[in-house]
């Protein structure tokens, strides 16, 4: 980086702070998209450390799963809710890849996911993804790819049909919204392969384990695990 370059930076700090993305707050020196009281309050779940957790149980009975968990409760009214919104509809990408490297840093640490092979983020519908600019799963899968070592299949799934949002629909709908949602190109670059498929959000897990069906069914010998940035703890019958 130039001087010229450096110092345009330090004088648009001056005027233009980088804030936490929780509490808005300016971020001090060292600090990156989260300020350091933010980050020691988030709402972890703690779940990427034990085998058998709520994430898990809601695959029982309709995905085999090697492994499964969420890094976030999601907290309806507060500062996280806005944070996942901001990378989701305002184009706070950044914040999606930063909060999967954190993400990733427990899963390694964690020692249940040593086993993955590659990162399968959560495909977008090709309208979705040219109306928002791009799919903030492929940023947090990048996050979390970083720090298992492992690379990014992008190009293997995809969403053949535009479905509704599934925030729009009653809890009895979902299922049957996101039925044969999905597909699989180039099943001979997953075969044989432990996938660790990755969304941002998940609620009734719909979506997730439709994705996850449609690529146990169309590609031999693969093993799937689930990695989701922010789950409900209604959904998951978790008391706060």
């Amino acid at each position: 980086m130039s001087i010229l370059s450096e110092l345009f930076r330090d004088v648009a700090s001056l005027f233009f702070p980088a804030r936490c993305a929780v509490c808005g707050e300016p971020l001090e020196t060292g600090e990156r998209t989260l300020c350091t009281l933010c980050r020691a309050t988030a709402p972890l779940t703690g779940y990427w450390r034990e085998a058998d957790n709520p994430v898990v149980r809601k695959c029982w009975g309709l995905v085999p799963v090697e492994q499964a968990s969420g890094f976030l409760f999601f907290v309806h009214g507060s500062g996280w809710r806005q944070l996942i919104h901001g990378f989701k509809y305002r184009g706070a990408w950044r914040t999606a890849r930063s909060l999967g490297e954190w993400y990733g840093r427990y899963l390694r640490e964690s020692g249940l996911y040593d086993g993955v092979e590659c990162v399968v983020p959560l495909p977008l519908h090709p309208f979705k993804r040219c109306r928002r600019g791009y799919n903030q799963s492929e940023y947090i899968a990048e996050g979390i790819a970083s720090q298992l070592g492992v690379p990014v299949e992008r190009h293997c799934v995809y969403r053949r049909r535009n479905t509704a949002s599934q925030a729009l629909k009653p809890r009895r709908e979902r299922a049957g919204n996101v039925e044969g949602a999905f597909a699989v190109r180039h099943p001979e670059r997953l075969a044989g392969r432990h996938l660790l498929l990755v969304d941002d959000v998940m609620t009734t897990g719909a979506t997730l384990l439709s994705c996850a069906g449609e690529i146990l069914q169309a590609v031999p010998g693969c093993r799937i695990s689930l990695a989701v940035l922010a789950v409900s703890q209604h959904e998951l019958g978790v008391k706060s």
